[in-house]
């Protein structure tokens, strides 16, 4: 090399090694961030697992301590996932194989200790070379089929051996046990589940993918914690499992035991998850000694095997109920568990809301079955060629003898059995390894048995790869098998959150307006705001809009109600009256912040929830397709929502109805057809059936109302420019549904079509609220009665563009309330 080759290539290393400090500061902490959170923190979405969790697990199954098999010495486990997978210290193996084996930190054990594992006291395990462990039967589920290709492996730190990059996990173990890590600017807090509620869900997304989020909590309440506890209100639940963060509150089990002249005893059988007990009890015993915390006499710690015990003596008449409290707000007896369902997908972290992390999961099982499959089929095939092989050769016994026996060598035996007799090498080796017993009757009977058998194993096999539907029934079969084996009873209870019930306490009940408008803002106003006005008044301005964001739809209830908001696509949410925002100005909040709504959906029904009595609830759609629903079906409804009606595509709910089951009802038409009709014509179905035909339409024609007949009432029509009139309904005969109906409203330009039909009594209120947010409140009485061929007169007068949004009748009873 001459010299000047020396000084180009010295040249460039120079300027290799003279990088900006501050660039190589920035790629080396990022490396160094992406080895923490994606090999060390925080688990995977498919098995639920860490490296080291999934380390040890992989090296307890090499070493072959399985739940049946004699323990080994915890210092023989550590040593060999250290030496062959994990070479970050026996420490953090050891701290981290002790936590599978608690059962206070893990719903479902992984591991079987023998010996001191720690305690929740906060005593730390014994050293490692004191205690044992093998392998819980639910963590040899997670490592079930490991052996036959069903998962990616790769290599170990120094490249010597190979090691799985995710386990085959026949349990939702992320869902079931949770998980908790801290990266680098990003953590992880997955609160566990039960196994049971958690399989019954993994099986309902199988069952139907678009399952909602409602009949999901229906199944699975919430988490449920090793140490048992009470879940304080179902908000934060919804929230982790829409969006994957989420807020609980999470309280002890306590009860108070009477004692002699007035002396009682709070006892606390149960503490938070994750709660020191040792220092939850010096937490009391400092508050005492502090002052902060009145009325306790003694405090005893009487826990044994047989589970937790903690007496908190009483003094003298001292109230109980204020003593909790105490202990509530200022000990861990009440603390928060910040939910964040952060793990790591395709390489990348992401959080996870409660459908998306169970169809991760379900996607991994659905890989591991086909590769199974695949796996099995390839080596039944493998074995059904040989079986074919030695049968054939039974069949020419003599001939092969012949071959063999003339045979230099077993090479020269092979390949004339392959030239002469037209076998395979592999065949042709098989039946020179094949025994002498094999000639008997009765072996040969055992290879027609295995070969039938192999048959039938290659076709069933074939089956499962071949269709989707098959597949998904071996990962619901055997879901079902872990459920049977594994499940027990939920430990945490949920109840309805204190504070939820205080703010209703502290709300007064009022009578509200709840508007929507078009472009999806809620809001209540208080219904006194409202005055009585005469026909033809212009109302008051009701709710600050634009032109381009027009109201929708209004509803009437109390601040104390439940609101049921049915969307277009079919589904419904309940949400709380003194819930729902009561700003001063604006146009209130989005009702998607409120209720979780898929793209294309919107709320198109404000009901209150006070059904009176109603056993059924009637929907009826643009399309006129209608259906009847029991009002059961509703019961429990939260903001997590669920779906009430299957659509067709392009199908919207027109208008929806509580009935008793043998009501007549008047179906309506923007082009102002009337069909009457009994509901008893609709029979009653499930929340997913689409329903039957209610009434036929014209073409541009579609269902804007639906009202019960009832007696002392009659029906008031209102059209887009706000003309009305109320009409008998006497005047409409009981038609068969599916029919056209008769005429309901003459209709003009002038009257633009009709927006609704409502069923009203003479000591009722209406109030109309326009698109442009005006409002105007007057007494039925005021609106002439007319038959139904005629036009009507002008209920509300209205600005030049501006339309009739949306009516809502105040009853007489919602008055007095």
């Amino acid at each position: 090399m001459d010299h000047n080759s020396k000084q180009s290539n010295l040249f460039e290393i120079n300027k290799v090694i003279t990088l900006p400090l501050e660039e190589e500061i920035k790629q080396s902490y990022l490396n160094y961030a992406m080895s923490v959170i994606v090999g060390r923190a925080l688990p995977d979405a498919r098995d639920g697992l860490k490296p080291v969790q999934r380390r040890i697990l992989y090296a307890m199954l090499e070493l072959g301590v399985r739940h049946n098999q004699a323990f080994k010495k915890s210092a023989r486990i550590v040593g060999e996932t250290m030496g062959k997978y994990h070479p970050h210290g026996d420490a953090a193996i050891y701290d981290t194989m002790a936590r599978l084996s608690q059962d206070f930190s893990m719903r479902y054990q992984l591991v079987d200790g023998q010996g001191n594992f720690g305690s929740i006291d906060g005593d730390p395990p014994a050293a490692m070379r004191y205690t044992e462990a093998r392998l819980h039967a639910l963590g040899e589920e997670m490592l079930t089929d490991i052996n036959e290709e069903t998962v990616d492996w790769g290599p170990n730190f120094d490249e010597s051996l190979e090691e799985p990059l995710v386990l085959p996990s026949r349990i939702p173990n992320l869902l079931v046990n949770g998980s908790t890590g801290i990266a680098v600017g990003m953590a992880t807090n997955m609160p566990p589940h039960n196994l049971g509620e958690a399989v019954d869900v993994c099986c309902a997304i199988l069952d139907n993918p678009e399952v909602e989020l409602g009949e999901l909590m229906a199944l699975m309440p919430g988490p449920d914690f090793p140490t048992g506890g009470i879940i304080l209100g179902r908000e934060g639940i919804i929230d982790a499992y829409r969006t994957g963060r989420g807020r609980l509150v999470v309280r002890g089990r306590v009860d108070v035991e009477e004692g002699r002249k007035g002396r009682n005893s709070i006892i606390i059988s149960e503490i938070p998850y994750m709660v020191n007990k040792t220092n939850f009890i010096e937490t009391i015993a400092k508050g005492v000694q502090s002052g902060m915390i009145d009325g306790i006499s003694d405090l005893r710690d009487e826990s044994d095997r047989n589970g937790m015990r903690i007496v908190v003596e009483l003094q003298r008449d001292a109230d109980p109920n204020l003593v909790l409290r105490q202990l509530y707000t200022r000990t861990q007896l009440q603390s928060t568990f910040g939910v964040i369902n952060l793990a790591i997908v395709n390489g990348e972290t992401r959080e996870l809301p409660l459908k998306e992390l169970v169809q991760i999961f379900l996607d991994h099982r659905r890989e591991v079955v086909r590769r199974r499959t695949e796996f099995r089929l390839r080596k039944a095939e493998d074995r059904r060629h040989i079986v074919e092989g030695l049968l054939r050769a039974l069949d020419v016994i003599d001939q092969v003898i012949h071959i063999i026996r003339s045979s230099d060598t077993a090479t020269t035996a092979r390949n004339n059995l392959i030239e002469e007799l037209g076998f395979t090498e592999i065949q042709a080796q098989a039946i020179l390894d094949m025994r002498l017993q094999r000639l008997t009757g009765l072996e040969r009977e055992k290879l027609d048995t295995e070969l039938a058998q192999l048959l039938m194993d290659i076709e069933r096999y074939n089956s499962i790869l071949s269709s989707h539907l098959i597949l998904d029934s071996v990962v619901k079969d055997e879901l079902m098998e872990i459920r049977r084996n594994y499940s027990d009873k939920r430990r945490t209870d949920i109840e309805n959150a204190v504070g939820e019930v205080a703010d209703e306490d502290l709300i007064p009940e009022e009578d509200i307006v709840v508007a929507l408008s078009r472009d999806g803002y809620i809001r209540r106003m208080p219904l006194q705001d409202y005055r009585v006005q005469q026909r033809g008044g212009k109302g008051v301005k009701g709710v600050a809009t634009k032109a381009e964001d027009e109201i929708a739809i209004i509803a009437t209830t109390t601040t104390h109600r439940t609101l049921y908001l049915f969307t277009n696509k079919g589904r419904v949410f309940g949400v709380r009256g003194f819930s729902l925002p009561e700003p001063k100005t604006g146009k209130g909040k989005l009702v998607g912040t409120i209720i979780t709504l898929e793209k294309e959906e919107k709320v198109v029904a404000i009901k209150d929830s006070h059904l009176d009595g109603a056993k059924f609830i009637f929907f009826v759609t643009k399309q006129g397709t209608a259906k009847r629903l029991p009002v059961e079906e509703l019961d429990g409804l939260t903001r997590a929502g669920r779906r009430v009606l299957g659509l067709s595509e392009g199908d919207d709910i027109a208008r929806v109805r509580t009935t008793s089951g043998t009501d007549d009802l008047l179906l309506t038409t923007a082009l102002g057809q009337t069909l009457r009709v009994s509901e008893e014509e609709f029979r009653p179905l499930g929340r997913q059936a689409q329903g039957v035909r209610g009434i036929r339409l014209d073409d541009g024609d579609s269902v804007v109302g639906c009202d019960v007949v009832g007696d002392g009432r009659q029906v008031l029509f209102i059209s887009a420019r706000g003309i009305g009139k109320r009409t008998a309904y006497d005047e409409f005969t009981q038609h068969h549904r599916a029919g056209y109906g008769v005429r309901a409203m003459k209709l003009s330009e002038k009257t633009g079509e009709l927006v609704g039909a409502w069923g009203v009594q003479e000591d009722e209120e209406i109030i109309v609220i326009s698109s442009k947010g005006r409002m105007v409140r007057i007494g039925a009485k005021e609106i002439s009665t007319l038959s139904r061929t005629a036009t009507g007169y002008t209920i509300v007068a209205l600005d030049e563009g501006d339309t009739v949004a949306d009516i809502s009748i105040v009853r007489k009873d919602d008055e007095e309330a």
